[in-house]
């Protein structure tokens, strides 16, 4: 029994390939849409690929190629579904419907793949931030060695654009020597027994660079000493709000990033539900016009289905062509397959004497 039949009528039929042949070029609108806005979120992670430790471009790519895809896909909708308001324009793609419906099942599919991996991404870039916050943090004093030198200009202008302080907080500040030895002068005794009494030979203090100051502060910034109260007048550091900025880089880009992610998971997802929406149209269009070849009167009524039998005869049907497939495949690859039985062959020898002596 089919599903989901519905009977159409020459007239029905006619309105139903003209509606799909412009939601089909809708389609190309959204196919336009997917790409940019991959391309838009490709360049945000571009913007700060430098505090990012892993390879999270798989994401704004697929959108991109999904973008191109639909655009291509849908053109070629749109001239089919034009085509199937005439009978004998529509059986020049009779034989192509079907792969085609097929392979558009399978790029709507790609689409639900996109909008779930903006939605799952989250965490993926919390785990790229940290890391790449915390080795930008490492790196933000050395402005001498190529490869590094704008690391500094980088993490000063993300703390100040973000209003942000370190990876979790400006503690961070604090493990790290953001300051170059260049800088430090060497005949204080109070900067060589900083070195000296660190395992790692660093130069640690608890100070923030000046980017970590806020702005909005009435006190003048407090960049240095943060946690001795004695430097500094009237100062509790444990209990007053500091001047500086209290939220963690980490926390402030992963912010951004997932409002942008879940923008696009939602117009991703209404793109798919539209896509699928066309998609069961041109399946009931395609089986609805094989109907009438069928029957061989354009103008006679005709059924169409998404389904011609049952989801379980369908799925039985299916899974015994892969098995039939299966079982011509493991054949093939018999070597012997083609090797005559040796004991036919010696069957069918002649049989040869032996020489009695004399």
């Amino acid at each position: 029994m089919a599903v989901l039949k519905v009977t159409f009528t020459k007239t029905k039929r006619d309105k139903l390939a003209q509606v799909l042949w412009l939601l089909n070029w809708v389609s190309v609108i959204t196919g336009v849409t997917l790409f940019s806005l991959g391309l838009f979120l490709k360049v945000e992670i571009l913007k700060r690929q430098e505090v990012m430790s892993d390879d999270i471009h798989p994401v704004p790519n697929m959108l991109i190629g999904v973008g191109l895809a639909a655009c291509g896909i849908n053109f070629l909708g749109g001239k089919i579904c034009y085509d199937c308001v005439d009978t004998a324009k529509f059986l020049r793609w009779k034989l192509i419907m079907l792969p085609y419906i097929i392979c558009t099942f399978f790029f709507t599919f790609c689409i639900l793949v996109g909008a779930l991996m903006c939605c799952f991404m989250h965490y993926e870039l919390e785990r790229s931030l940290y890391v790449g916050l915390h080795n930008a943090m490492r790196y933000y004093k050395d402005t001498d060695i190529p490869g590094r030198c704008y690391l500094k200009r980088t993490v000063d202008m993300l703390q100040l654009q973000f209003q942000c302080c370190g990876n979790g907080g400006y503690r961070d500040w604090f493990h790290v020597q953001w300051i170059s030895n260049r800088y430090l002068d060497m005949t204080k005794s109070e900067v060589t027994d900083r070195l000296r009494n660190n395992i790692q030979g660093k130069f640690l203090m608890d100070s923030v660079p000046f980017s970590c100051c806020n702005a909005f502060s009435p006190r003048p910034c407090i960049q240095h000493q943060v946690t001795n109260n004695s430097a500094h007048h009237n100062y509790d550091h444990h209990t007053e709000e500091l001047n500086l900025w209290p939220r963690g880089c980490r926390q402030a880009l992963l912010d951004y990033y997932s409002s942008i992610m879940q923008s696009i998971a939602i117009i991703v997802l209404t793109i798919w539900l539209f896509e699928l929406f066309v998609l069961t149209g041109v399946r009931y269009l395609q089986t609805a016009m094989e109907n009438v070849v069928r029957l061989g009167d354009p103008d006679s009524e005709s059924d169409g289905w998404i389904l011609e039998n049952s989801f379980s005869e369908t799925a039985r049907y299916n899974f015994n062509i892969i098995k039939s497939l299966g079982k011509c495949c493991h054949v093939g690859d018999d070597p012997n397959i083609d090797v005559p039985s040796t004991s036919h062959v010696q069957e069918n020898l002649p049989s040869r004497q032996i020489p009695l002596p004399k």
